[in-house]
């Protein structure tokens, strides 16, 4: 038995349910050391994240998971304990960069080649980030370069990082239309309950929502900076919603306005007796004089004295 639970324990641990490009069976079938699960430094919070190189060590996604209370996996004839859903979704490496290449122009300025920029001690699998062939086709757009004799030397470029960051706005805006995303500025109140019509939404909104979503993969003070080389509205504070359109909200448990005790059983029984049938008005005015209850005849018969 104790054998058995090991097994099971083994088992828990190393499997997951986990919703990945299509391209990852390929690399289940024919297995690489390059397709692993590592932990890299975060591009805007500086701690670790999880990510899956795949197609040996090409692609880069970056794992999330879908988490809620009380939930496991029936797989095959097992139950898995982890009831977590597991998404991996492809990032662009360059994000992961970033973090090295400001921290090597804040401390040093100076051009220097990748594998010497791209070095962290306490995450040491960064360096599999200069493997992935998009790195060395993509990383001009947020460095000035230069060659001398066959090698490269690279720096952080601001302005060339600020143009990148732009164009990935803008290219998450297309995707925001096409995929009918709200972005009105109810998006942004959270106590506004929306309406079918969205007449009103501006292209100012779809930047400022596609700004949000970039600012969760840079740093922060390199997001107000892409906020105004964008020129987007200062942040102003919400517009008043109607009284119609607002929920109640308070961080204290909100206090019953009605007295909800009405709905108890006993209240429903008194509700029900207060309505009678034809039928019950008609027997109600029966005369039960000398009748017995009926159940008198099923209570126990008492002892006769002889």
């Amino acid at each position: 038995m104790h054998r058995r639970k090991k097994r099971l324990g083994e088992a828990q641990s190393e499997q997951w349910v986990l919703l990945a490009p299509e391209s990852i069976k390929e690399d289940a079938q024919e297995p690489s050391n390059k397709t692993v699960f590592l932990k890299l430094r975060s591009k805007s919070t500086e701690k670790g994240v999880m990510c899956l190189f795949m197609n040996s060590g090409q692609q880069l996604c970056e794992l999330k998971a879908f988490n809620e209370k009380c939930r496991s996996w029936f797989i095959g004839q097992t139950v898995q304990q982890d009831g977590r859903l597991l998404f991996a979704s492809p990032v662009d490496p360059l994000f992961f960069l970033l973090y090295y290449l400001t921290k090597a122009f804040k401390e040093q300025g100076k051009f220097q080649p990748l594998e010497q920029i791209v070095v962290d001690e306490e995450f040491p699998s960064c360096n599999m980030l200069l493997e992935c062939s998009q790195v060395a086709k993509t990383v001009h757009h947020v460095t000035e370069e230069k060659e001398i004799g066959s090698k490269r030397f690279y720096r952080y470029s601001k302005e060339n990082t600020l143009v990148w960051l732009k164009k990935k706005v803008e290219q998450t805006v297309k995707v925001l239309k096409t995929s009918d995303v709200c972005v009105g500025a109810g998006v942004r109140s959270a106590n506004f309950i929306r309406s079918k019509q969205e007449s009103d939404v501006k292209e100012e909104d779809y930047s400022c929502y596609a700004h949000g979503i970039i600012s969760e993969y840079i740093p922060e003070d390199l997001s107000e900076e892409l906020y105004k080389y964008l020129e987007l509205p200062e942040i102003s504070s919400p517009t008043p919603v109607p009284q119609g359109k607002k929920r109640k909200l308070s961080d204290l448990p909100v206090e019953a306005e009605d007295d909800y005790t009405k709905f108890n059983s006993n209240s429903k029984v008194k509700k029900a007796n207060s309505k009678m049938t034809a039928a019950q008005k008609s027997l109600a005015k029966v005369d039960k004089s000398g009748m017995k209850n009926i159940s008198s005849f099923f209570s126990p018969k008492g002892k006769t004295s002889k």
